[in-house]
């Protein structure tokens, strides 16, 4: 027996469109952005900016990959996608994370080069060009921290911005060090900081995604307290073949056998085990097979053979 309960949606100015305008906003500023700072950074010969444009780029990307996830998780189930297309944001997590990683590793390799045998760098258009893209990249992310964060899709993008504005900020401050010293090697090791930021945020988004393809329970829901809550219930003699696993962000699904007493009420139970983890897990999707747990087998002594 089952209960099963729709995935619900964010409130107002948090649906499916409202996000999908953050992103779409989002986007255009990080696209104009990042148009700039590759043509400052071949300008100024820095490779601080030309890293973090190419961190913006993953950053469109990955604004891109999300808003064209929100539209496929709104496509209805049918035919062999029995869940519809929800965990496209998770495919488009490991496209952002495993994008980022790379990126990283390339921008390692030029960052070394350049400690080894800098060039020279116009600090003063690197100072401008980050302090113009900090400011731009508090919209975006401003803009976007208003959209359904509950989402890998969403909470990912907004960490690749929330990084890029972190970026920003070490770019201004190594252009401000070169104006005061002359200091050209300032400029790579701020790659190499933002080169860690994106490792950082490529991470989680691998390790948060993986953990949805292994179908492992939902960050910070236990299931053996969820087990032993259904079992501690009145009339649940036991809950085994317990499974928790997370559809896509925000959707948890559950499925168990409950075996209750003899003389319980199945349907009953399966009602009251229902709300109970919809009140107290946030779980709305269940599958609870509810069945009498079996009689006392009666102890019989074999027969007598026949007397001769």
């Amino acid at each position: 027996m089952s209960a099963h309960a729709g995935h619900a949606h964010g409130g107002h100015g948090h649906g499916p469109r409202a996000t999908e305008r953050r992103l779409l906003i989002a986007a255009g500023l990080i696209g104009a952005l990042m148009g700039a700072e590759v043509l400052a950074g071949i300008i100024a010969h820095s490779l601080a900016l030309l890293s973090d444009a190419g961190h913006m780029l993953t950053d469109a990307a990955a604004l891109a990959l999300s808003l064209g996830a929100t539209r496929l998780a709104r496509r209805p189930a049918g035919g062999s996608m029995t869940w519809g297309w929800r965990r496209v944001e998770v495919l488009a997590a490991q496209a952002n994370g495993v994008t980022l990683v790379l990126l990283a590793v390339l921008i390692v390799y030029e960052a070394v080069r350049r400690l080894i045998a800098p060039p020279h760098v116009h600090p003063l258009l690197v100072l401008v060009v980050a302090l113009a893209g900090a400011a731009v990249n508090v919209a975006a992310t401003l803009t976007l921290a208003g959209a359904d964060r509950h989402s890998l899709n969403i909470e990912g993008s907004f960490q690749h911005l929330l990084t890029d504005l972190y970026a920003f900020i070490g770019t201004a401050i190594a252009a401000a060090v070169m104006l005061a010293t002359g200091y050209d090697r300032a400029d790579a090791i701020v790659s190499l900081l933002v080169a860690a930021l994106m490792v950082r945020a490529g991470v989680r988004l691998l390790m948060s995604s993986a953990r949805m393809f292994l179908e492992a329970a939902p960050a910070g829901l236990d299931p053996a307290e969820v087990g032993n809550a259904l079992a501690g219930q009145p009339g649940i003699v036991e809950v085994h073949d317990l499974h928790v696993w997370e559809v896509t962000s925000g959707f948890p699904a559950l499925s168990a056998h409950v075996l209750v007493t003899a003389g319980g009420d199945c349907h009953a139970a399966r009602r009251q085990l229902a709300e109970l983890l919809a009140e107290r897990f946030a779980i709305t999707h269940s599958t609870l097979q509810v069945e009498h747990a079996p009689s006392e087998l009666l102890d019989i002594e074999p027969a007598a053979p026949p007397r001769p």
